[in-house]
């Protein structure tokens, strides 16, 4: 969802002035402990804490990953490292997962977040931000130059790979179902394979008893 613009001032008799999303994005994080804040084309973007299940695909996603070496010297494998996004929308992301470069800390902008240039991978959890993940940060990560974006889509059951970023898309966009084992490109710096459906299965939300 979007913030609705407020005013500030320090002395309520001076003039006011509005504040920036950045300000407005601190507030909300403030006063909304646990939701995710995000800046995306001039929007405020707040996700609710997300369910047990979603830890549980992350924790089984991040496996492989540490499996392959890409949590070594070369590379960090991390969760909710802020993204930096380029000038044309204004702010920032924070990507469930991502394999950055291992000298990542030199590239930070401001506020904790990172320059894309020492991203590698993006990994998004859908949760209630579904169609955000999907249709607008597929464009965000692209303009980012983000070699590559996995989205695992736990309403339809779908895992999809999106690589080859220019002109703000993706020029190949793969979709795994369960049963599928999912290559990631060689340029993560690792051979890693995904098996879909272990990962679709830890994702679901267990019924209660």
């Amino acid at each position: 969802m979007s913030a609705a613009p407020v005013e500030w001032s320090e002395h309520p008799t001076e003039h006011r002035r509005s504040k920036t999303l950045l300000e407005m994005a601190d507030d909300i994080m403030d006063q909304m402990p646990g939701y995710r804040v995000e800046i995306i084309g001039g929007q405020i973007l707040v996700t609710p804490p997300p369910d047990g299940a979603h830890a549980r695909a992350l924790t089984k996603l991040m496996r492989p990953f540490i499996a392959s070496g890409l949590d070594e010297e070369e590379t960090n494998v991390l969760q909710a490292v802020g993204l930096w996004l380029p000038e044309e929308n204004k702010g920032f992301a924070v990507p469930d997962l991502a394999v950055v470069d291992g000298d990542f800390e030199e590239h930070l902008v401001k506020r904790n977040c990172y320059d894309p240039v020492c991203f590698r991978l993006v990994l998004e959890v859908t949760s209630s931000n579904r169609t955000t993940d999907l249709r607008i940060k597929d464009s965000v990560y692209a303009e980012a130059k983000i070699p590559v974006y996995v989205i695992v889509d736990r309403q339809h059951q779908r895992l999809h790979v999106l690589t080859d970023p220019a002109g703000g898309e993706y020029a190949s966009h793969r979709v795994h179902a369960p049963g599928e084992i999912a290559q990631l490109p060689d340029s993560i710096g690792a051979k890693v394979t995904l098996d879909v459906a272990e990962i679709l299965e830890a994702g679901r939300p267990k019924q209660a008893p």
